[in-house]
This record gives C-alpha cells, sequence and structure tokens, in this order.
C-alpha cells in the first residue's frame, strides 16, 4: 500500500507537467520551457500575461509572492479568455485549472498586462 502513493504523486506530476506544457504551446511559446524552473516562470510573467520581467524578482519576497500569484493567475486566466473566478481557481487548485486550460478549448487571447 505504501507504494501507491508515489506512483500516484508521480502520475499526477506527469499530468500537470503535460497541462502546463499544452499551455505554453498554446501561447505560441515552446512547451519544454515549462519544465525549466526559473525560466517558465519569466517566459509565463514576461511573455505569455505580459507583466514585467522584474515581477519574476518580487516572487522571491515571501508575502509579496503571494499577492504576484494571485494576480498572475487571474491574468492568466484572462489571457485565455476565462474570468476573474477562473484565475482564482488556479491560485488555489493550480493542477487542475492548469489542465484544464491546457487540454480544454481555451484560447490564447494574447497578453493582458500589457499597456
Amino acid at each position: 500500500m505504501s507504494f501507491l502513493f508515489p506512483l500516484f504523486m508521480l502520475a499526477l506530476l506527469v499530468v500537470v507537467i503535460a497541462g502546463a506544457w499544452k499551455v505554453f504551446v498554446k501561447a505560441g511559446q515552446p512547451g519544454w520551457a515549462a519544465i525549466i524552473p526559473i525560466y517558465s516562470a519569466y517566459v509565463l510573467i514576461a511573455k505569455i500575461v505580459g507583466r514585467p520581467w522584474w515581477w519574476l524578482l518580487l516572487m522571491l519576497v515571501p508575502v509579496v509572492s503571494l499577492v504576484i500569484t494571485i494576480i498572475l493567475c487571474i491574468d492568466l486566466a484572462k489571457t485565455f479568455g476565462k474570468g476573474t473566478g477562473f484565475g482564482i481557481g488556479l491560485a488555489l487548485l493550480s493542477p487542475i485549472f492548469i489542465c484544464i486550460l491546457g487540454f480544454g478549448d481555451a484560447t490564447y487571447k494574447g497578453p493582458v498586462a500589457q499597456g
């Protein structure tokens, strides 16, 4: 029974990575960028969502990173034509909602945070 949990977690990780890969591809970015830790955050922030690159530095500040994460999730939802509620879902239940974005019929509308 103790080997089932790690196996389940590995399967969940593979599904979430595949969902994030599809989100990046839908946004016109290379899918492999979703699995490179710091680079994926840069691509998500600066290229997909359209926020300035220095927001990546704000992610290093403990309390500020929570606020920035929520804003980025809402912006990501809006770039795919979803509402604020979907963005809150992305912030709270990322594995589920990233798969909905990646495998669902959502289309990339372009960066919403630019000007």
